[in-house]
């Protein structure tokens, strides 16, 4: 069993290694929270390419110790150009998952990466960008070793991309997927961050590598133009905040499900969770129960905040949840149809020296995103507006200038008793599953960081790479609580003993004396750093 890792002075987390030791690095060097996580965002969108990349999207939850909390959202909107009409008159009646038409909304990260630099230099921020970006820059043109997750993931894919514009001539060998340990560098990427770190990462933007961009875009016919490039920039917004009996929760707003995962959280607390046996049938069957009524919510309200019916922040009040807490039964299971399904993402979190805290999370949607790799910038777009519906009374229905929904979601935590919690995972419908095990599992069981993280989970529905909407149990779990769940009346399949199926999930606290603990997932090739 992992032990909780410890530290007085700083910590990161991040399911690559290397990706924990930038920001690590970056602390080391007088850094803030932000200056490492600008590190290890980059780092991880180059060593693990096929969950994330510049060219997908970005969502931040930022504590700084006596402020408001703030976030900042980098999510791309729809093409200026991309209607409903569009798709339909060429024939489709949903948006492609695959390929250029699917690459239907901006890449927001970058965006965000310099929203957050502009709040580190109001810390007082000091290193420059040619320092932050500079392990990423490094492993992008040197090489990294590829994981046994991008070999594996892009063995499984190979057949739905290899003939995507450009994604053979980089992610693969020969026709074949790059094997575990094997050099894999990107060079045409390595001098994209180059010209960010030099020229400032508002020229993803506006510029000369804006117009470079916005030609391979066309050149590899996705309908993203200039224009939209020009007009983008992300947001500081006000995130959730669930008023939970052990302190303020916060998570992103709406177009993301931040608030389903405080949804979540808010019915267990309600049903007052800690007087079940941690991890005992009761303990699971509730938390799945609980997911169920939070994803009816989502399904029914949650979009674009501009185009949706009711304030967010609604839907954590007792009047509203009420009715949902009611529905969950103890001895039956609630019936289940299907989840958004899947999500490629990675978490990342950091909580410096002053206290000042991180959780952050970078996507490109599915594993490769759309596959599209434009030719002279080495980017691979996401492919997220693919979640967008083709039926114009749907609540996601596409609109040019639309946000689409996200499942990505980072949490953070301020306890009553002064101790900073930042948690996340990646994982679409898994995202929050895994954050309300992990937060229970420390929060309110009193288990160690690392246990709260490697102990046996679940999926409900789907997730990345997978198409059963089943409730998933790692085969860890005892006999009679799969037998138990059946007979409660889930649909119970049961998965591997680590299974990088339910998720990469990562925790770091700081306690008010000052000291660190973190946990990283052993499904993923992360790990913690601390000093």
């Amino acid at each position: 069993m992992l032990n909780t890792t410890h530290a007085t002075r700083g910590m990161a987390v991040a399911p690559h290694s290397l990706a924990s030791q930038a920001a690590l690095s970056v602390l080391q060097d007088g850094g803030n929270a932000i200056e490492a996580m600008m590190a290890a965002a980059s780092t991880i969108a180059i060593v693990y390419p096929h969950m994330n990349g510049i060219g997908g999207d970005g969502f931040w939850v930022i504590s700084e110790p006596g402020k408001p909390v703030v976030a900042i959202e980098a999510c791309g909107t729809a093409g200026a150009d991309l209607t409903i009409d569009f798709y339909r008159k060429r024939g489709l009646v949903t948006i492609p998952v695959r390929g250029p038409l699917a690459g239907a909304t901006m890449a927001g990260t970058v965006s965000g990466w310099q929203t957050a630099f502009e709040i580190s230099a109001s810390w007082g921020g000091r290193l420059p960008l040619t320092r932050l970006l500079a392990d990423a820059i490094h492993y992008a043109e040197d090489g990294i070793p590829v994981t046994r997750s991008q070999f594996a993931s892009t063995s499984a894919k190979i057949e739905e991309l290899k003939n995507q514009p450009g994604y053979a001539d980089t992610f693969l060998v020969d026709g074949k997927p790059p094997t575990t340990g094997s050099r894999f560098a990107q060079p045409r990427l390595g001098k994209t961050l180059r010209t960010l770190a030099e020229q400032g990462l508002d020229s993803f933007y506006r510029g000369d590598l804006a117009e470079t961009i916005a030609a391979d875009l066309r050149d590899a016919g996705l309908s993203i133009t200039l224009q939209d490039l020009h007009h983008y920039r992300a947001r500081i917004v006000p995130p959730v905040h669930l008023a939970h009996s052990l302190g303020d929760i916060y998570n992103t707003a709406p177009p993301t499900q931040g608030v389903v995962s405080l949804a979540i959280l808010a019915i267990l607390d309600r049903l007052q969770i800690g007087q079940y046996k941690e991890d005992s049938l009761e303990y699971v069957h509730l938390l799945v129960e609980a997911t169920k009524q939070a994803f009816r919510i989502r399904d029914r309200y949650v979009t674009d905040p501009e185009h949706m019916e009711i304030d967010p922040q609604t839907i954590l009040t007792d009047e509203f949840l009420q009715p949902y807490v009611q529905a969950i039964s103890l001895q039956r299971a609630y019936p289940w149809g299907q989840g958004k399904g899947p999500g490629d993402t990675v978490w990342l979190g950091v909580i410096d020296g002053e206290g000042r805290a991180v959780s952050f999370i970078q996507s490109i949607y599915h594993e490769f995103g759309t596959g599209v790799v434009l030719s002279r910038s080495g980017i691979n777009w996401q492919n997220r507006g693919c979640s967008f519906s083709l039926d114009a009374q749907h609540p996601n229905a596409l609109v040019p200038g639309k946000k689409p929904f996200h499942t990505l979601n980072p949490a953070l935590m301020r306890f009553k008793d002064g101790r900073t919690m930042v948690y996340g995972t990646m994982g679409g419908d898994g995202q929050p599953q895994t954050q309300a095990a992990v937060f229970t599992r420390y929060a309110v069981f009193n288990q160690a960081v690392q246990q709260a993280i490697s102990a046996p989970r679940w999926l409900l529905g789907r997730t990345w790479g997978q198409s059963s909407e089943s409730l998933k149990l790692e085969n860890r779990f005892t006999p009679d609580i799969i037998n138990g769940l059946k007979a409660l009346g889930h649909d119970v399949d049961v998965i591997g003993e680590f299974d990088e199926m339910v998720g990469h999930a990562g925790a770091i606290v700081r306690t008010p004396a000052g000291m660190f603990e973190g946990g990283f997932d052993p499904r993923s090739n992360g790990a913690v750093a601390g000093f």
